[in-house]
């Protein structure tokens, strides 16, 4: 049987793997009701980055916290249109992506000002009901990329992301940066597929990689496992644990939990607290909303030492990952 590495219960409450109600909670569980909630989902709600959203906000309203509403697969063209209706049809609190269509989604903001809208975005917060916060799981895929940089035997890796935008290309980065810590030799394959989901595109640009000799994947979009899985090679997961699902192939997976984030959001408006603020620190690993999960015994005994000094040093403030958000080369 797989042993699996066991992690802290503040850990397990961040990585999204066994979530609790942690205590940002009580006030809205005592709550006369629930308050509504909107989210819009401008992929399907399997994708990874929505699941894990759209999983935070499920458990919220399993709890009675919140009453949730959601549409999916909303292209960017529809996206303001899709805020304002939820506005209009009395949400408290609009949840979604803005990183295609950023400028209108500030001026539907602030034609609803009574509506809090929290959204993942490359841009700032505006206003008193425009709040942002960004999906910085790069931590683990630093910690990740330490195993990957001495586990590869042909020296060359591969990532494959959506698009260059600021936060794939920090996740990308950070991956690279681990791998070339302990690997400085090692080189570093990066494919954007130029959507958020298409997992057969997702797999197509990851067996071009392995056509080019990168023997470890690092999937930041799904569908890459399915290439490693194919050529027999390991593969890195992120946002997710991909491990139950590719059990011989994913051994590490850069994790990250929306429900801090949610929680954090949920007291301002709770509170009628203005809600146009970044909310990013949250989901940090040295906050609990961030994490490595890992297959013990697939890497080099030395090698999971070393990562698991350096994931020591990162939640107690004394590493800091680089914040690259340049587009990898």
């Amino acid at each position: 049987m797989t042993n699996r590495l066991m992690i802290s219960r503040r850990a397990i409450l961040g990585s999204g793997l066994a979530l609790a109600a942690s205590s940002t909670l009580a006030p809205f569980a005592r709550a006369a009701a629930p308050i509504k909630v909107a989210g819009i989902h401008g992929s399907p709600v399997e994708n990874a980055w929505n699941s894990v959203l759209h999983k935070a906000l499920q458990e919220a309203a399993a709890e009675g916290v919140i009453e949730y509403v959601f549409s999916e697969g909303v292209s960017g063209t529809d996206y303001p249109r899709a805020m304002s209706e939820y506005a209009e049809q009395g949400a408290k609190l609009v949840i979604g992506e803005t990183f295609p269509v950023e400028k209108q989604a500030r001026q539907v903001a602030a034609d609803y000002p009574d509506t809090a809208f929290v959204m993942g975005s490359s841009g700032k917060e505006a206003g008193d009901n425009f709040g942002v916060f960004g999906t910085w799981n790069f931590d683990g895929a630093y910690l990740a990329g330490m195993l990957a940089g001495k586990m590869t035997k042909s020296n060359i890796v591969g990532s494959v992301g959506a698009m260059p935008i600021p936060e794939v290309n920090m996740l990308i980065n950070a991956f690279a940066a681990g791998v070339k810590s302990v690997n400085p030799d090692a080189k570093h394959l990066v494919t954007f597929i130029g959507t958020f989901f298409d997992p057969p595109k997702a797999r197509e640009a990851g067996l071009a990689q392995i056509d080019a000799r990168a023997d470890i994947l690092f999937g930041e979009r799904i569908g890459t496992a399915d290439a490693a899985k194919e050529r027999g090679i390991k593969s890195v997961g992120s946002l997710i644990d991909y491990t139950p699902r590719y059990p011989d192939t994913v051994f590490a997976n850069a994790l990250w939990n929306f429900r801090p984030i949610l929680n954090a959001a949920l007291a301002d408006v709770a509170a009628g607290k203005p809600t146009g603020r970044d909310y990013t620190a949250y989901g940090l690993m040295k906050e609990g909303g961030s994490d490595i999960v890992y297959v013990k015994g697939v890497a080099p005994a030395e090698a999971e030492a070393a990562m698991e000094a350096k994931r020591a040093e990162i939640k107690a403030g004394s590493f800091e990952v680089p914040k690259i958000m340049d587009e990898p080369k």
